[in-house]
C-alpha cells in the first residue's frame, strides 16, 4: 500500500509506509553525555481562544510528553523557544509549564532545566528594568529545584549598547545565582530580534564578550548552550571554555559530529530536535556510552536529514514540524498549536516531514501515523 505525498512542484508521488518502528526502550540515564531534550508544549483544541490570546495549553497531554522523554534517560530543558517561549507561550504560561513540569521531575526522579528570559516585558525597557525581569525569572525557576538556563532576551538585546552592558548584566545574574546556570546563545536564525547579541553582529567579536563573561564567572556556569548552526564556530568556542564548563550543543544541523567530538574535547547536548527523535537518540546516547562512536554515528547522522528539513528557514517555524510529528506519533491527539502555529509550515513540507521520519521509524505505530498524514491530506483535497 502507498500514500500520495504532494512534492515541492506541485505533482504527486507515491510513497510505501514503513511497517516496523525504530526498536528502542526505556533506559537509565547516560553516563559519557548530559543530554537535554527542549520539549514542546500541547495546546489545548477546546480552548476558544485567538492567536492573541495567552496561551490554553493541555498541561495533561504536555506533562505525559515529559515523562516518555525522561522515561529514555533524556533531560528536559523547559520553556525554551521549543516550547514557544515568544511565540505563542507568555510569561504567566511559561511560569505555570515550570512548575508543573518541576513538580513533575521531582515525582519521576527526571532531570530538568528551566529557561529563564525577560519575556514579562511587553515595551521598550531599561538595562534596570531588563535585570529585574531576568531575576524574577531566576528566581521562580530556583524556586521550582530545577536549573536555570539563561536565556538570550530581545529586551537585554534592544537596550544594550555595547558588549559591557551585556557583561554588566550578565556578571550580577551570575553573582548571586544560587547554582551554575547554562548560558544560551541562540542565534537571529531562530529569533530575528537577537541579531547584535553580546554587543555586536561581528561573531568573532560577540564570542569575545561571551567567553568574557564565561571567564570572569566560571563558578557559576554549569555550561553554555551554542545555536549557531555553524559547527566549526562551536568547536572553537568549547576549546577556550574554562575547566569545567561544559558546552551543549544547540546545533540541530552537525549535532552527531559535535557530540562525538574529537581529540580535543566534545560537546554535550541541549537540542529541540532530540523532541521528535527521543527513543532513537537515546539509543544512540547509549551505544556512546559504550565507547563505540562509529556505532553512535551510524544511527544518528541518518536523522540528520530530517532536522535540516525541519529547520530549515524559516528557522524559528521548526516548533511547527515537531508537533506535527509529536501528533503523527500519537503524542497527542491533534494538531493544534498555541498562537495557531500550525499553520507555519506548508502542506508539501509537513509531507517531506512524514515521509522522513517514517523512514527512521520514529513512529510507535506507523498505520496510525498513516491515517494521521491521509487526514492531513484530505483536509487539503488530496484524495488517496
Amino acid at each position: 500500500m502507498t500514500i500520495r505525498l504532494p512534492d515541492f512542484k506541485g505533482g504527486f508521488r507515491a510513497y510505501e509506509p514503513r511497517k516496523e518502528p525504530f526498536a528502542a526502550t526505556p533506559g537509565t540515564p547516560f553516563t559519557s553525555r548530559t543530554v537535554f531534550s527542549a520539549a514542546h508544549v500541547v495546546a489545548d483544541p477546546f480552548a476558544d481562544s485567538t492567536p492573541d490570546s495567552p496561551a490554553a495549553v493541555d498541561w495533561d497531554a504536555t506533562l505525559a510528553f515529559r515523562r516518555h522523554l525522561w522515561s529514555h534517560g533524556l533531560g528536559v530543558a523547559e520553556a525554551m523557544d521549543t516550547a514557544q517561549r515568544g511565540m505563542g507561550l507568555d510569561w504567566a504560561g511559561a511560569a505555570e509549564l515550570i512548575r508543573r513540569s518541576a513538580a513533575e521531575a521531582t515525582s519521576v526522579g527526571g532531570l530538568i532545566a528551566c529557561g529563564v528570559g525577560t519575556d514579562q516585558l511587553t515595551g521598550p525597557a531599561t538595562l534596570d528594568e531588563v535585570r529585574a525581569a531576568y531575576e524574577e525569572q531566576l528566581a521562580l525557576v530556583e524556586e521550582s529545584g530545577a536549573q536555570a538556563i539563561l536565556m538570550a532576551s530581545r529586551a537585554l538585546a534592544a537596550a544594550a549598547k555595547s558588549p559591557e552592558d551585556y557583561l554588566e548584566v550578565y556578571g550580577h545574574l551570575l553573582r548571586q545565582s544560587a547554582e551554575p546556570v547554562v548560558l544560551h546563545w541562540l542565534g537571529p536564525m531562530f529569533d530575528p530580534a537577537l541579531e547584535g547579541y553580546w554587543g555586536s553582529s561581528d561573531l568573532d567579536a560577540a564570542t569575545d564578550t561571551f567567553l568574557e563573561v564565561i571567564a570572569a564567572h566560571p563558578d557559576k556556569v554549569d555550561g553554555i548552550k551554542v545555536s549557531l548552526l555553524e559547527a566549526q564556530r562551536e568547536i572553537d568556542i568549547r576549546r577556550r571554555l574554562p575547566q569545567g564548563v561544559r558546552c551543549y550543543t544547540g546545533d540541530d544541523f552537525n549535532y552527531p559530529e559535535l557530540i562525538a567530538g574529537d581529540d580535543q574535547g566534545f560537546s554535550h547536548a541541549l537540542l529541540g530536535i532530540f523532541d521528535p527523535l527521543g527513543p532513537l537518540a537515546a539509543e544512540a546516547v547509549r551505544v556512546l556510552d559504550t565507547g563505540d562512536a562509529k556505532g553512535f554515528r551510524e544511527l544518528l547522522d541518518p536523522t540528520v536529514e530530517l532536522s535540516r528539513h525541519l529547520f530549515q528557514a524559516p528557522t524559528r517555524f521548526y516548533k511547527t514540524g515537531v508537533v506535527f510529528l509529536a501528533w503523527l506519533a500519537g503524542h497527542q491527539s491533534h494538531f493544534t498549536m498555541v498562537g495557531g502555529l500550525q499553520s507555519a509550515r506548508s502542506l508539501p513540507h509537513f509531507a517531506r516531514a512524514y515521509e522522513l521520519a517514517d523512514g527512521l521509524g520514529l513512529f510507535p505505530d506507523p498505520k496510525l501515523a498513516e491515517e494521521r498524514m491521509k487526514n492531513l491530506l484530505s483536509l487539503y483535497g488530496v484524495n488517496q
